[in-house]
């Protein structure tokens, strides 16, 4: 499934919740950009999928159609069956990971990026003799994952472990600029990406990147 489809379906049930969201309110609840959120919404009414009207005070407010509703439908059953999947390869590419990193005497991992992969990967955790120490994510600070604290990325030193694992959604260029920014070494590096499979290491040190694709 496309993120443009996935896109599409949770705008439609942001809009289906009978509350009465501005474009903003969108935008924050699904962690986009505004200009996104405009982008989409606009192709939706050009579709059929929502009309716009108005509410005292002159705001707007979006509805779903009928031909709305039965798009939403036909999203959702596609989005279970790319969760299932993706959960189904995803977990098995994580174990393959965590089997090597096993073999490599590693036995403390931290997460960085709280996100659907970063559920995943602790599940797998469950299965092996490595323990997650922390996980980092900067937008989600100061709340909880799994039990742990978020720590926001100034603490990336703070804490000891031997792998980070980038399980974060967004390109993984950010996370080499941030990584370079705080000196962290190459050998603690373990990548995850949706791009492709590659696992790259020598003498069981150096950079570890595991597709998930």
């Amino acid at each position: 499934m496309k993120n443009p489809d996935i896109h599409t379906l949770k705008i439609l049930e942001e809009i289906d919740k009978g509350t009465v969201p501005s474009q903003r309110d969108i935008a924050k609840n699904l962690n986009i950009s505004l200009g996104l959120v405009n982008s989409f919404i606009k192709r939706l009414v050009r579709k059929g999928f929502l009309k716009i009207t108005t509410i005292p005070s002159n705001r707007v407010r979006y509805l779903l159609t009928p031909t709305g509703a039965a798009e939403k439908t036909r999203l959702t059953y596609q989005y279970i069956q790319y969760s299932y999947y993706f959960y189904k390869d995803t977990r098995k590419k994580l174990k393959n990971l965590f089997a090597f990193l096993t073999k490599q005497n590693i036995t403390r991992i931290a997460f960085y990026g709280a996100t659907d992969l970063a559920e995943i990967a602790f599940l797998c955790l469950y299965d092996t003799s490595i323990q997650i120490v922390t996980i980092f994510d900067e937008d989600k600070k100061g709340g909880q994952f799994m039990g742990l604290n978020i720590e926001s990325i100034d603490c990336l030193n703070d804490f000891v472990y031997d792998k980070l694992l980038y399980t974060d959604e967004k390109p993984v260029e950010a996370f080499f600029e941030e990584i370079n920014v705080k000196n962290i070494s190459k050998d603690k590096l373990a990548i995850t990406s949706v791009d492709g499979l590659v696992i790259s290491s020598s003498t069981g040190r150096g950079w570890i990147i595991s597709g998930m694709g």
